[in-house]
């Protein structure tokens, strides 16, 4: 099998790459900057090159930083207008690939308090929420040419190499962690190493299509979050971080993913089949830490 991935130098897509090739398979990386060996260049003008078995599509600008005008327009732009320039090429492909992995975000949900988020659930209302939605949108032209889009809905992302957990640990190993805001917001995470096998059983799973909720399948509080990543460390976690305080620091980008609740069902991912590796919080970060 040959894929097409974009966003391949990330976090996750570089964790994936290794795997996809380490399973036999072929990776070409799709790239904003000139292509060396292995990677193209996506040409709004031109289509691209016949030949993939599957795409995924990983890349946009990172959410995290304050939100100026700027950068929400760059958050925005990344996932939205990439996305539609991608889907539109493979529209135009003549043999175009049978299946497009793209990343979506369980920001479309907003914040929910306790309730439990299902796909079928409603949008919300915020910045995150409205990128989600045209992100996922964005990929209709790769319907229209009859391929099958997933949109995984990607929870927090679990690594010590980077992302939310590995700019925590430094504070937590100082003994200097503890809950944000009140705690009692709901956090939906998944490992690394969960997230690659989503891809890799979205690519071969034919049945799945649509949007799909990508989480563990055991969401914590924040507070539980704290408590138990300070319990793996050997450290206290008795510095609070009250919620105007992250107003103050953070701005809208703090109300959005560190005070925000969603409490997201993982169920139309496990009833297709898949099978997490780590699906309690203390044994998963016991095994990445």
């Amino acid at each position: 099998m040959q894929v097409l991935v974009s966003g391949s130098s990330g976090l996750v897509g570089s964790a994936l790459v290794t795997a996809i090739e380490g399973a036999g398979h072929s990776v070409v990386r799709l790239v904003r900057r000139t292509p060396a060996a292995n990677e193209i260049r996506l040409d709004p003008a031109k289509s691209l090159p016949e030949g993939f078995d599957a795409v995924v599509h990983l890349a946009g600008e990172s959410i995290a930083g304050r939100w100026t005008a700027a950068k929400k327009a760059a958050i925005r732009d990344s996932r939205v207008q990439g996305t539609s320039t991608l889907a539109t090429a493979l529209e135009l492909t003549g043999r175009p690939p049978k299946v497009m992995v793209c990343a979506s975000a369980i920001g479309i949900y907003g914040d929910r308090g306790d309730e439990v988020l299902r796909e079928e659930s409603a949008p919300g209302s915020d910045f995150l929420s409205g990128v989600s939605q045209q992100w996922e949108a964005a990929t209709e032209p790769a319907t229209r040419a009859g391929i099958r889009v997933v949109s995984l809905r990607i929870g927090v992302v679990l690594s010590p190499r980077g992302g939310a957990l590995g700019r925590m640990l430094t504070p937590f190993r100082m003994g200097a962690g503890g809950r944000i805001g009140s705690g009692n917001q709901w956090m939906s995470w998944i490992t690394l190493d969960d997230i690659v096998g989503a891809i890799l059983h979205a690519l071969a799973t034919e049945s799945l299509r649509g949007p799909v909720n990508t989480v563990a399948p055991n969401p914590v509080s924040n507070a539980r979050f704290t408590r138990t990543l300070g319990q793996v460390l050997h450290r206290p976690t008795i510095f609070p971080l009250p919620a105007f305080m992250v107003r103050l620091m953070f701005g809208e980008m703090g109300e959005a993913l560190l005070l925000g609740s969603q409490r997201v069902d993982s169920g139309k991912l496990v009833a297709s089949g898949f099978r997490f590796r780590h699906s309690e919080l203390k044994p998963a970060l016991e095994a990445i830490l």
